[in-house]
């Protein structure tokens, strides 16, 4: 592994042994946290190529924060959860991410960066970020979990799979996957308490047991760890009502309101207004019961 080591906080903003409370002081306000999405990349199945200039990307981030959004999450490869992913070199992905990740996390908050290589977790923590978002929980590149263990950083340990298997148990197989990936995190030295656990909405799932793994989250409640939760225009919706991605914030903000009611601390969304809208009223009238 040839990253460097965890840097020292300075004026640049970058990475620094103090970002690893960044989430913990975030999850410690008592309310669902909402976790911008920003892809800079030409092929994300909801919005890819609307972000890819520079200046519209940090514009869009700095738009999610404005509207509420606790923290931005950067990628610059798609991960398309339902196949047909183009894989983008290391050299590509850095350029898609140089200019925009240390402009967004000089706007102040979290930043979080979407990647499954740890080539480009430890370049995107030395210029500030904040969080790993794992989408193979630990499982793929086998240097993840020691870049994550050697910067303290939270992880975002997501359930994934080649392909669904619409005759499994899809719970019992998200819970067989984060033992294994907590077992990977122990072994590397990561503290259990900088672990997010994302039972991967519409990733290696069909629609049915997508919707299986939001309705029966709180049975991930046992590993005494926070949940995220990004059902934000996957296909799910589709199943039930035909819409194209940019016309499901319906269905969207269904899904996300009943994760939270079923544990979820945090909610990945393309539209945070809408999104931080429908928490706050939800908290607020449960707030009257």
């Amino acid at each position: 592994m040839n990253a460097a080591s965890p840097a020292t906080s300075d004026a640049s903003g970058t990475a620094s042994t103090s970002t690893a409370s960044a989430l913990t002081s975030l999850l410690a306000l008592g309310r669902p946290l909402v976790m911008g999405i920003l892809n800079v990349t030409p092929d994300s199945f909801s919005d890819g190529g609307a972000f890819l200039a520079p200046d519209v990307a940090v514009a869009h981030a700095e738009e999610m924060i404005t509207e509420g959004g606790d923290i931005i999450d950067i990628g610059g490869e798609s991960s398309r959860p339902y196949g047909n992913r183009v894989a983008v070199s290391t050299e590509e992905e850095l350029r898609r991410l140089e200019f925009v990740l240390p402009a967004a996390v000089r706007m102040g908050r979290p930043v979080s960066i979407d990647t499954m290589k740890a080539t480009v977790a430890a370049w995107a923590l030395d210029h500030g970020a904040a969080i790993v978002n794992d989408v193979w929980g630990l499982q793929r590149d086998p240097e993840m979990a020691e870049v994550v263990a050697r910067y303290r950083v939270p992880v975002i340990v997501m359930h994934n799979r080649d392909a669904a298997d619409p005759h499994i148990d899809i719970m019992a197989d998200i819970a067989a996957f984060f033992e294994r990936s907590l077992a990977i995190a122990a072994r590397a030295g990561i503290q259990r308490d900088l672990i997010v656990l994302d039972p991967g909405i519409g990733f290696g799932k069909t629609a049915e047991q997508s919707m299986r793994a939001i309705a029966t989250l709180d049975r991930l409640k046992t590993f005494g760890l926070p949940l995220l939760v990004g059902a934000s225009r996957k296909r799910l919706i589709n199943t039930v009502i035909p819409a194209l991605p940019d016309q499901r914030l319906g269905g969207s903000l269904a899904a996300h309101i009943l994760a939270v009611e079923r544990g979820a601390a945090i909610i990945r969304a393309h539209d945070v207004a809408a999104t931080v809208q429908a928490l706050r009223v939800m908290a607020a009238i449960e707030a009257n019961a």
